[in-house]
């Protein structure tokens, strides 16, 4: 007969288990990290991942940084934010800027909700989504290319990635989620509260406090182009799609370097 505490050992496990599943799913869902087929899958896993995406944006940024530094130490910091660029490209599988382009096609080719959703559909790019996103990536390239090559400029990168996956995962809070059919987000859509809400953001922001503490206000920038973004997707579609919630990533990372390289 199981004691108390033997059981209460058991359920710590399972808990920690089921984290750690949810970890690994959100892993193998944001990025080409391979991750063994031989796991355990569970549905409930990817419903779980939610909060866990900042958490890839560790991961992600830690490889944009250590890119960055090493090519730094050899070439022109234009070449090493391009190096940085690309690699985070192949790690991610540019998943996020293609949000960003659907985004941009849907919202700026369609004028009703359904002709929206229906162009965000399309696999094809069209020019809206080629202009934003190779002026979103040419941004992104010369902002991380005036960062000082220092460790500093290494920890602005790992913050960014972080802080924008927080701003991205938490507008499932305040957004309802408006594709009926299966989409790529629709495992994702999920209620994000209590705990697990904190637990998001406590990853995504943490990273801040490894920049001078005046680079702090950049947060601020970043929460005002999430309600701007959050207002306008209610407005015209009544929610989100998770090509919206890879717009707010790539928006947000760029205004967050946009506005620590200003603070600097």
């Amino acid at each position: 007969m199981a004691t108390k505490g033997t059981e209460g050992a058991k359920t710590e496990v399972g808990i920690w288990g089921r984290e750690l599943a949810a970890v690994r799913a959100a892993v193998m869902f944001f990025t080409r990290v391979p991750v063994s087929s031989s796991a355990r899958h569970d549905p409930e896993d990817l419903q779980r991942a939610a909060a866990w995406f900042p958490l890839v944006g560790w991961l992600v940024g830690a490889v944009a940084a250590g890119v960055w530094w090493a090519a730094v130490q050899v070439w022109p910091p234009m070449v090493a934010s391009g190096l940085s660029l690309v690699a985070t490209l192949l790690l991610t599988g540019a998943f996020h800027e293609d949000g960003f382009a659907d985004v941009c096609d849907g919202f700026g080719g369609g004028y009703t909700k359904e002709r929206v959703l229906e162009i965000m559909r399309d696999s094809r790019v069209g020019a809206f989504g080629a202009i934003g996103v190779v002026m979103m990536l040419g941004l992104k390239w010369q902002t991380v290319a005036v960062l000082p090559a220092t460790l500093g400029g290494a920890a602005v990168l790992f913050a960014g990635h972080a802080v924008s996956r927080a701003a991205a995962v938490s507008l499932m809070t305040v957004l309802p989620y408006v594709r009926e059919e299966a989409g790529k987000a629709k495992p994702l859509a999920t209620e994000l509260g209590g705990g697990r809400l904190v637990t998001a953001l406590v990853c995504g922001f943490a990273p801040v406090v490894l920049l001078p503490a005046r680079c702090a206000w950049s947060v601020a920038a970043v929460a005002v182009v999430w309600w701007l973004l959050g207002r306008w997707f209610r407005r015209r579609i009544g929610g989100y799609t998770g090509d919206c919630l890879g717009a707010v990533q790539q928006a947000t990372e760029v205004v967050f370097y946009l506005s620590v390289t200003a603070l600097l």
